[in-house]
């Protein structure tokens, strides 16, 4: 379906990528620790809300 310059291509820009991928994110890490302290309690709290609508359609439905 492919040829070898194209599989070696994609084979080789995946690896590429990839690389370049987990280099930023290890030099970004420090910087997204600073700037996103309470992202957490934000996170548990857009999944307590949904929760909490799961449970109010629950009761409604019965």
């Amino acid at each position: 379906m492919f040829s070898k310059g194209q599989t070696v291509f994609a084979i080789l820009f995946a690896i590429s990528f990839i690389a370049i991928i987990i280099y930023m994110y290890i030099k970004d890490k420090k910087i997204h620790k600073e700037q996103y302290k309470g992202v957490k309690w934000i996170v548990l709290g857009f999944l307590l809300f949904i929760l909490f609508l799961f449970l109010i359609k629950g009761f409604i439905k019965e």
